[in-house]
């Protein structure tokens, strides 16, 4: 029984310092936004053509800008911190940057824990996505 308990509480104290802190947060959202990003901007329903012509190469743009988008994620995400995980709920977009071009609105929860995020649920402009599930390793 004394062992057990042992075990339980080494457990939850490596549980504890494995907990990934907000920065690895913002690294890995990041990366997700500049996947998303890619995928919504560079693709066939994306930019309008006139700016197709003055953007040459999308993707590298985009992927350019991850620790923008990591830091843009982190500002608007909340993290419920449990010790041993954590929660993040992060809302972004919704702006119109230009008159024919608005932002969608993406509302993401994502647990951290054991040194790794999981994506639990996305929903875009109030959508569910079917998506959710996309993990990383926090450790570079």
């Amino acid at each position: 029984m004394l062992a057990g308990a042992a075990g339980l509480g080494g457990t939850a104290l490596a549980l504890l310092f494995t907990n990934p802190p907000p920065n690895d947060f913002e690294s890995f959202a990041g990366d997700q936004l500049v996947e998303l990003a890619v995928e919504e901007v560079c693709g066939a329903d994306g930019l309008p053509m006139p700016l197709r012509l003055v953007v040459q190469n999308c993707p590298e743009l985009i992927r350019s800008q991850s620790q923008v988008l990591g830091a843009l994620a982190r500002q608007g995400t909340t993290r419920h911190n449990f010790g041993v995980f954590s929660l993040y709920q992060t809302e972004i977009g919704g702006q119109e940057v230009l008159p024919f071009l608005r932002i969608p609105r993406y509302r993401v929860i994502t647990l951290a824990g054991a040194g790794h995020f999981v994506i639990l649920s996305t929903s875009k402009d109030g959508r569910e996505e079917n998506d959710a599930g996309a993990t990383s390793d926090a450790r570079p």
